[in-house]
């Protein structure tokens, strides 16, 4: 019971914490100029995990699924909009998943910031490290390609 009592969601990136703001938010250490838009909470500690990210987050609460009844107005979107206008951040890195969820979401995204002048960048998509080229699908394959990088 305690522990519901405690826990809630952080009022400026909507992630689950016990401090308002969370401990991401409260660090004057992030880089303020980066914001990464995740579905869910789980999603930021997914990221942290990987000590690769050192801006901030927005957790949107879902992904636009028509087929299920959820809209933009159901998603904090508002909310990132609002977020953009006020700290004028030089990027949004939109991390949803690669499906038709986590696609049309991060359309959406690109294009309603697209008149706030804010970088909006995508996950790169490719192989997994150690993976083999002959067991990576069509799509696997094609995005990799596309994601490609001078060395």
């Amino acid at each position: 019971m305690a522990l519901k009592e405690r826990v809630r969601l952080c009022s400026r990136c909507f992630s689950i914490t016990e401090d308002d703001p969370c401990a991401v938010c409260g660090d004057v250490r992030r880089d303020a100029s980066m914001i990464c838009v995740v579905a869910e909470a789980k999603d930021v500690f997914a990221i942290e995990r990987t000590s690769a990210y050192d801006g901030r987050y927005h957790v949107l609460g879902g992904l636009i699924s028509p087929m299920d009844g959820i809209g933009p107005s159901q998603l904090r979107v508002r909310e990132l909009v609002d977020r953009v206008a006020t700290e004028s951040p030089a990027e949004i890195v939109v991390a949803t998943n690669p499906n038709a969820e986590g696609e049309a979401t991060a359309l959406y995204l690109s294009r309603l910031l697209a008149p706030s002048g804010v970088k909006v960048t995508r996950l790169a998509y490719g192989l997994p490290i150690g993976g083999d080229l002959d067991y990576a699908d069509e799509n696997t394959l094609a995005r990799a390609i596309e994601g490609r990088r001078v060395l």
